[in-house]
């Protein structure tokens, strides 16, 4: 800012510069509505993001492990698959069906609301519409084909609040003495390319389904722990499994895990915050 002098008229007396004016109050007021508009615009900017582009969720089960454990959050892309009253934050019908419509992937791992209760699931797509969807000793036969798996090294995860050694799981500790819970692990193959790891336990009655050939708009799910998720090898229940699944109901795709937690942080402790965090996790693409 440029400072303007003024002459003194009394003889020997020092230049000074002259204190800027105060702002008038029509200017004040001119200056706390500027600020107020650019906070509307920018939490409008936000919601904007939070509904069309991308919305965090939070996992609350182990039904996805091993690639996803309860305490993770996540990043999901909402324009992955189009747009309906389920993509936004109230059930506001955009039109029927879904607008810039897409359809997942096998492999994809996608969040969409129980066709009943309408809360929000996570499960991984295995089959499409004119898929024929079995499995046969826990095996999936997707198009009269067995889809290839191979054992890999059991799982071995650190016990926490979040993470209990469930059924078909072994407690243990590891080579430093702290206590894990061991799955047996497997790697499946999808047609195309797709592949990850999941968890089986052993034959269990859903292990053997029928062949289903899935409907037109619709989509076949699974949980990667299958012996610990409730998904289209059962009939939908409200806060149960979800059945065979509308694709209209897709609220996204699984993107980037951005937090982890193993449930042992305290509000009260702040250095805790720290201590309970999985670092290993932050940032991992799904």
């Amino acid at each position: 800012m440029n400072v303007k002098t003024q002459s003194s008229p009394l003889p020997g007396a020092h230049d000074a510069a002259s204190p800027d004016p105060a702002p008038a109050e029509g200017e004040k007021k001119e200056t706390l509505g500027s600020f107020l508009r650019f906070l509307a615009m920018l939490l409008l900017a936000v919601l904007m993001v939070r509904i069309f582009l991308w919305s965090p969720f939070s996992i609350p089960s182990e039904s996805m492990l091993p690639r996803l454990m309860n305490g993770d959050y996540l990043i999901a892309n909402k324009s992955a698959y189009g747009y309906s009253n389920y993509s936004l934050p109230i059930d506001t019908p955009l039109k029927p069906g879904r607008i810039f419509a897409s359809q997942p992937e096998r492999g994809d791992i996608v969040i969409f609301k129980h066709p009943i209760d309408k809360t929000d699931y996570i499960k991984r797509v295995i089959g499409l519409p004119g898929d024929s969807v079995a499995l046969v000793d826990g095996q999936i036969m997707l198009n009269g084909e067995l889809v290839p798996r191979e054992a890999m090294p059991d799982l071995e995860i650190p016990m926490s609040i979040n993470t209990s050694c469930a059924w078909g799981g072994e407690e243990g500790t590891n080579e430093a003495g702290a206590a894990i819970c061991s799955y047996s692990r497997f790697r499946e193959t999808l047609p195309g390319g797709p592949s990850y790891d999941v968890l089986d336990f052993g034959n269990v009655p859903a292990d053997s389904h029928p062949p289903k050939i899935i409907p037109e708009g619709h989509m076949f799910v699974l949980g990667d722990n299958r012996d610990n998720s409730r998904d289209s090898r059962f009939e939908a229940r409200a806060g149960d499994a979800v059945g065979i699944v509308p694709q209209d109901n897709l609220v996204g795709e699984a993107a980037i895990l951005i937090w982890s937690t193993d449930g042992s942080a305290e509000w009260i402790k702040p250095w805790t915050w720290f201590s309970a965090a999985r670092w290993d996790r932050f940032g991992d693409g799904l």
